[in-house]
């Protein structure tokens, strides 16, 4: 994969988010420890917890669920109880919000379990279950995929963007110009990311740095020349690189081939999560993932294909993260 040059714009861009990332209201540890605001030093580490017994019946055990996600959480953090590896990313007085990824409905959506699980967790954390919000694009998406709306402010929130609206006035970079949800722009001081292991049919993969596209009122702009440097630019508006703090994909179900929506017949049994603070290199190991799996039912790559995630190299020269498996530490768990 090979990649193109930085160009001006990419380096003047990677150098406002920045700014844009120090100009946030938390104090800078709080953020050095649990932001995605710029590239890491070191290796980035992505945690790939599996449980070939995750399934009972068919439907997925909410019990061993929650000792994955545990798991999973105190192996990225190297912590002994998973409260400690949720206090690394949240504290206590802050609106939490998980983006959820819902436009398939049932069947390659995050899990309604994972979600209630983590809200578990986050209260354990001293979160407050009123500043806790699952949202999404559309409240219709968030029903088709087994989640309930709630719009009191004595619980749980969950609820689609149009029930918060967006703003009035236009966030730019590069090639990306959207309206922002306000749900991430004025509610959420944190967000969580839940997005989910799946092709994409037009721009190869749909994982941590698409799912953002949930996040403003046009992704259908983004599509063109298999997403690519759309993703990248949408990642890279300011609101989204502040306050997005850790990735954790829904990997109980993943899909090879037919994405976005939920096709059975390339589905696979994939019984894990991936955890991360890098979404580039989350989505680099999950597109590999994908990729394995593809390889194994005799499937051209996505290169091939047309469809190549250039979009995730991008987004590396922008300093969101990195893409080089030399500078990735997957750790299975």
């Amino acid at each position: 994969m090979a990649q193109a040059g930085v160009t001006r714009r990419e380096v003047l861009g990677g150098c406002f988010a920045f700014a844009a990332g120090q100009a946030c209201g938390q104090s800078r540890d709080f953020v050095s420890q649990t932001s995605a605001g710029t590239a890491p030093a070191g290796p980035s580490r992505v945690v790939i917890a599996r449980d070939a017994a995750l399934r009972s019946g068919g439907s997925v055990d909410s019990a061993r669920l929650a000792a994955l996600l545990d798991r999973a959480m105190q192996a990225f953090f190297e912590v002994d109880k998973p409260v400690e590896a949720w206090r690394r990313v949240v504290k206590p007085g802050e609106v939490v919000g998980l983006k959820v990824n819902c436009l398939a409905g049932k069947g390659a959506s995050t899990h309604p379990a994972l979600a209630e699980i983590i809200c578990e967790r986050l209260q354990q954390a001293g979160i407050r279950a009123r500043d806790i919000l699952i949202w999404d694009r559309l409240s219709d998406d968030l029903e088709s995929a087994g989640f309930r709306i709630q719009t009191g402010r004595d619980r749980v929130r969950v609820m689609g963007n149009e029930l918060l609206g967006y703003e009035d006035e236009l966030s730019t970079w590069g090639s990306a110009g959207s309206l922002l949800a306000k749900a991430l722009t004025r509610v959420c001081d944190a967000v969580i990311n839940l997005p989910v292991l799946k092709d994409h049919g037009i721009v190869g993969v749909t994982l941590a740095l698409k799912n953002l596209f949930g996040a403003v009122h046009n992704p259908n702009k983004y599509h063109p020349n298999a997403g690519d440097p759309y993703v990248a630019d949408v990642y890279m508006l300011p609101p989204i690189r502040q306050k997005v703090r850790l990735a954790i994909c829904d990997a109980v179900n993943g899909q090879y081939e037919g994405g976005p929506s939920y096709m059975p017949q390339w589905s696979w049994p994939f019984n894990g999560l991936l955890v991360a603070r890098d979404p580039v290199a989350l989505d680099r190991t999950g597109w590999e993932i994908i990729e394995e799996e593809r390889a194994r039912r005799g499937m051209k790559p996505l290169r091939e294909a047309g469809r190549e995630p250039r979009w995730i190299a991008r987004a590396a020269r922008y300093g969101i993260g990195t893409d080089d498996p030399r500078r990735i530490r997957r750790i299975e768990v």
